[in-house]
């Protein structure tokens, strides 16, 4: 598959706006790749091409989402750019991508978090489940869209993760665990 074609079908008008997402995206691909090698180096079993395409399509929805800072001059709110990157990855006939985008946001969103906060976003469960939907998940956390070459150092993102609530940061400390260098699974 073409991911830049994929995107510049969606971007090709928001010059900025793909160059954080492509800037972005290359970044998450990167580490997501270097952990998936990581883990088949050990013996798991991850589908490496599909991570290179996931981590790269995971934020697509971005483009539907007010963030002027990053040049997104949609009317949907930032919370809501997994959601609607899904749909729109659905709608090409891609939903294992689908999957990835919608459940990247933070540590996951879980149904109570949803509820709780009313989110504006359908009710459900978007914690990521399968190895590859964990990887970019937490590959995505390092690095910045708005502060572009920069990656956050892991006890920072979990800080940060802390605005979630307490099951989130459980989430983190599990990828974390599963993920960080040197580490086993």
């Amino acid at each position: 598959m073409d991911c830049i074609r994929l995107i510049d079908k969606y971007y090709h008008d928001s010059p900025e706006l793909r160059h954080i997402l492509l800037t972005h995206s290359e970044q998450v691909c990167r580490r997501a790749l270097e952990i998936g090698q990581q883990l088949v180096a050990q013996g798991q079993t991850v589908d490496l091409p599909f991570i290179e395409e996931a981590a790269m399509l995971h934020d697509i929805g971005i483009i539907f989402c007010n963030a002027p800072r990053i040049y997104c001059v949609g009317t949907h709110k930032y919370i809501e750019h997994g959601f609607l990157g899904a749909e729109l990855l659905r709608k090409e006939g891609l939903p294992r991508h689908a999957r990835v985008a919608e459940r990247h946001t933070g540590s996951g969103i879980t149904i109570d978090q949803v509820i709780r906060e009313e989110l504006p976003i359908p009710v459900q469960d978007y914690c990521p489940e399968t190895i590859e939907e964990k990887i970019v998940c937490y590959a995505d956390k390092f690095f910045s869209k708005s502060h572009l070459g920069e990656e956050t150092a892991p006890q920072k993102v979990r800080e940060t993760i802390w605005r979630y609530g307490h099951d989130a940061v459980l989430r983190w400390d599990a990828m974390e665990e599963m993920f960080a260098a040197g580490k086993r699974v």
